[in-house]
């Protein structure tokens, strides 16, 4: 018997990653990953998982995704269908939960694209984050980011809202709201090397970051806006 190449002796010890060798054949690698976690980069409209029974079919984000025996896929605080940006799904129900009860503390960016501009009141308005629900939410930053014709971008920042409740603070102050884009999550950011539709798996070091105390931070974010 070999491990990693070598042979084995009294008391040798095969770790999870180790490669196992019986008279040559290969009978254990585990994986040096068990939960899969992908940051995807989800189009506005696209459907997450698979349709219940009565919903329209469409490709469903989810079932592209690298199949897990006996897994499905979770979505961490996932956008509203007809928005989009950046989605986060593991196949780990425990890491799931522990993650979605960090997601209040971190730091979120979205993109929104608006018909016209806003008035230096309503942003004032957005930055002071009062819901229809009494809940306030904590809006760190609302500024312009371009735009073609009719439409304008704005980059706003937050601390751990979600695409449905963004929409409607900026509709509440008379913001015509025409698309939410989620572009940042905690330590990640959606930039333009994951284009509309594709993923890519987390390293260890990204998935350690999610789980670590956030950090406040002034990095910029990738322009994903569009005309």
């Amino acid at each position: 018997m070999t491990i990693n190449g070598e042979v084995a002796t009294l008391g040798s010890r095969a770790a999870g990653n180790d490669q196992v060798k019986i008279d040559g054949r290969l009978v254990r690698q585990a994986s040096t990953n068990r939960t899969a976690t992908f940051l995807c980069h989800r189009s506005p409209g696209e459907l997450l998982r698979e349709p219940r029974e009565g919903e329209e079919e469409g490709s469903a984000l989810a079932e592209r995704l690298p199949s897990r025996a006996g897994k499905r896929y979770i979505a961490i605080s996932p956008m509203p269908r007809p928005d989009g940006g950046l989605e986060l799904l593991t196949s780990d129900g425990a890491f799931a939960a522990q993650l979605q009860r960090l997601v209040r503390g971190m730091e979120i960016g979205f993109s929104l694209r608006l018909r016209g501009e806003l008035s230096l009141e309503q942003v004032q308005g957005i930055l002071e984050g009062q819901l229809d629900s009494g809940e306030r939410m904590q809006v760190l930053s609302c500024e312009p980011s371009g735009g073609e014709g009719a439409n304008r971008w704005y980059q706003i920042q937050t601390r751990g809202a979600n695409g449905r409740d963004l929409r409607s603070l900026v509709e509440r102050q008379g913001g015509v709201v025409s698309r939410v884009l989620r572009v940042q999550f905690g330590p990640l950011l959606l930039d333009r090397l994951v284009g509309r539709g594709q993923f890519r798996a987390l390293d260890a070091e990204e998935v350690a970051a999610l789980l670590a105390p956030p950090v406040e931070t002034d990095a910029g974010l990738g322009e994903v806006g569009e005309g």
